[in-house]
């Protein structure tokens, strides 16, 4: 074999050699894209499985667990404002004195108009079944078994007297509840929402446990 045959046969060898490196670099980088879009579609799969996992937990929350309810009235000044919302529970709830509760009722949340409606209303727990309470109008005062309340989130003195007489006990399985701002609430004081004014606990749709509207006063209720 000639030199000038060596030289040419060793060109195409390397010229081939070059064509097969070129072939794998494609390849190489052909694979890895497909790579790199599998682990992009994996990644957005397992982030839209995350996202409908949170949707159900909450929609589960909201069903079973907590409920939203808007105030409507002025009877819970100032601890509540007409229109702001709070997040009410009723998991595993055992009502208690100086709770805020969210009752069913079938009666407007009004001192003015007392007719029939569906709108529950909201009010605070001041005594539970046997305790007995008593009402000085006049000194705008609320004794719960004898004792004098100290009340700081009263708007009010508790000078509104409606057509319940005091002392009253509170029945078994019930509640004796009033609005924060006493004297533009109906409540226990007023037979209309309960027979002697009590509640029936078995009315009571959940504790209210935090403010979520407006924004700037979010935060626990207790």
């Amino acid at each position: 074999m000639s030199e000038n045959n060596f030289e040419s046969n060793a060109e195409m060898f390397n010229d081939n050699i070059d064509n097969d490196i070129d072939n794998v670099e494609i390849d190489v980088s052909d694979i890895q894209s497909k790579r790199e879009t599998t682990s992009f579609k994996a990644f957005v799969f397992d982030w839209l499985e995350v996202l409908v996992h949170a949707i159900i937990a909450v929609v589960i929350c909201f069903s079973f667990l907590f409920r939203i309810a808007t105030i409507d009235g002025p009877s819970m000044k100032d601890t509540l404002y007409d229109g702001e919302r709070v997040i009410i529970s009723n998991l595993f709830y055992e009502p208690k004195v100086g709770d805020i509760v969210v009752i069913s009722r079938n009666k407007e949340n009004s001192v003015y108009t007392m007719n029939d409606s569906n709108t529950p209303i909201i009010k605070r727990i001041i005594a539970m079944e046997g305790q007995t309470v008593d009402i000085d109008f006049e000194k705008g005062v609320v004794y719960v078994d004898g004792i004098e309340l100290d009340e700081p989130y009263a708007r009010t003195p508790t000078n509104r007297k409606y057509d319940v007489e005091f002392p009253v006990t509170v029945d078994e399985g019930c509640v004796f509840v009033l609005g924060d701002n006493r004297n533009d609430s109906m409540d226990s004081r007023d037979s209309r929402i309960g027979e002697y004014g009590m509640v029936d606990t078995r009315y009571i749709l959940g504790h209210a446990v935090f403010r979520i509207l407006p924004f700037d006063k979010i935060g626990r209720l207790d």
